[in-house]
């Protein structure tokens, strides 16, 4: 008997699926549901990658690029809160340090550099360091 196959994860999928859900029924961007789907990037790309190779890399940065876009609109609102951008820099911090461990990943370092660079867009000037004047999580420091 064969193992069962595993089937393939989509962090795309999946939040356009917590996006929609989230919209139809508050109507509103709750932002610790967010921070929740942003927090799951790096482990969604070990699993998209392990459990589809030929579109698991696609799939994960589909999913954590469209979240950004969320939060550049969140911003644009001036409704962005500082524990969701902490989050998203949390999160391509812990992606940067996946894609450097795991063998073949090596290319998911681009998808976080253009990921990274929508999020130091919205921080503040001349520093980009802080949000709002608010010190914003970055690794070691």
């Amino acid at each position: 008997m064969e193992p069962p196959q595993s089937q393939p994860t989509d962090y795309g999928r999946f939040v356009v699926h917590v996006l929609a859900r989230m919209t139809r029924e508050t109507g509103t961007l709750d932002q610790a549901i967010l921070r929740r789907a942003i927090s799951l990037a790096s482990s969604y790309l070990v699993t998209d990658a392990s459990t589809s190779p030929e579109r698991g890399i696609l799939t994960w940065y589909t999913g954590f690029n469209r979240l950004v876009d969320v939060l550049v609109v969140l911003h644009s609102r001036g409704e962005l809160e500082l524990e969701t951008v902490n989050e998203a820099s949390k999160a391509c911090s812990e992606c940067w340090s996946v894609a450097g461990t795991w063998r073949g990943m090596d290319e998911c370092r681009e998808g976080v550099r253009e990921v990274a660079a929508k999020l130091k867009r919205l921080l503040d000037e001349p520093s980009r360091r802080t949000y709002k004047g608010q010190k914003v999580y970055a690794p070691n420091g």
